[in-house]
C-alpha cells in the first residue's frame, strides 16, 4: 500500500520518479504511474514500435465496460501526411504533428451490436449465450443510434484512462485531446460517420517534463459518510 506520507513526497517530486522518462524496459507500479503522469507536448524523435503499441492497445483492452461490449476503437498514425491533416483538425495543436504516433479512439456502438457474439462469455451454453444476445439487443435495440453512441463514449472514457497511465507505466508519455473537429479527424482517418470520438493522444517519449501535475486534495474532493 503506498502510505499517504509516501505519496505526498512523490507528487513533490514527480520528475526524479526513477523511470518516469525512460524507455519501456523500466515499468513503472499503477501507483507510480498515477503519481508521474502528466500531459507532455514536446516529444523525441525516436519510434514507437508495432509491439510496443499492440502491447498498449492490448492493456487497454482489459478495461471494464458494461455488459463487456468494449465499444472502443482505436487508429494508430504514424504517417507524417496524416499526422499533419489532423493537427490542422485539431486547431494546430502542436503534438499531433510532432509526436511519434497519435492514437485516435473513437466509440462505435453500431459495430458493437452487429457484432455481440463477439463479446458474450464463450464458457456459456448455447442456450444461454443466445438469451444474452437477445437480451442486449431488446436494451439497446430500443436506444436512439445517438444515446447509444453516447453510452458507447462513456464506457470508452474509462479505456481512455487505462491507456494514459498503462502507457506512463511503458514508459512513454503522451497529451491527450478533446480541442479538434471531430468531424474533420473521421473523415481524414475513415472513421465511420456514427462513431463518437473519444479522444486523441499524442504519444511518444517526452523531449522535455512539461509542467508539473497540480491536483486537487483529497479533503477537497471527497467526502466520507
Amino acid at each position: 500500500m503506498l502510505r499517504s506520507d509516501t505519496a505526498s513526497a512523490f507528487i513533490t517530486t514527480e520528475h526524479e520518479i526513477p523511470g518516469a522518462h525512460s524507455g519501456p524496459s523500466h515499468r513503472l507500479s499503477a501507483a507510480e504511474a498515477a503519481l508521474a503522469r502528466h500531459s507532455v507536448r514536446v516529444y523525441r524523435d525516436e519510434p514507437v514500435t508495432d509491439d510496443e503499441i499492440r502491447t498498449l492497445i492490448s492493456l487497454t483492452g482489459r478495461a471494464p465496460s458494461a455488459f463487456n461490449l468494449q465499444p472502443w476503437r482505436f487508429v494508430v498514425v504514424r504517417d507524417q501526411t496524416t499526422k499533419n491533416q489532423l493537427m490542422a483538425a485539431a486547431h494546430g495543436q502542436k503534438q499531433v504533428g510532432q509526436a511519434p504516433v497519435v492514437i485516435a479512439m473513437y466509440a462505435d456502438m453500431e459495430d458493437t451490436m452487429a457484432h455481440l457474439d463477439e463479446v458474450v462469455h464463450p464458457d456459456l451454453d448455447a442456450d444461454k449465450k443466445a438469451s444474452t444476445i437477445a437480451m442486449l439487443n431488446r436494451n439497446f435495440g430500443g436506444m436512439t443510434p445517438e444515446a447509444r453512441a453516447a453510452w458507447a463514449n462513456n464506457q470508452s472514457n474509462i479505456a481512455l484512462g487505462y491507456l494514459l497511465l498503462i502507457a506512463k507505466s511503458e514508459g512513454f508519455d503522451t497529451s491527450p485531446m478533446l480541442g479538434f473537429q471531430a468531424d474533420l479527424v473521421k473523415q481524414t482517418l475513415g472513421i465511420p460517420a456514427h462513431a463518437t470520438m473519444t479522444a486523441m493522444v499524442a504519444l511518444g517519449r517526452g523531449a522535455d517534463h512539461g509542467f508539473r501535475s497540480h491536483r486537487h486534495t483529497v479533503e477537497r474532493t471527497t467526502s466520507f459518510r
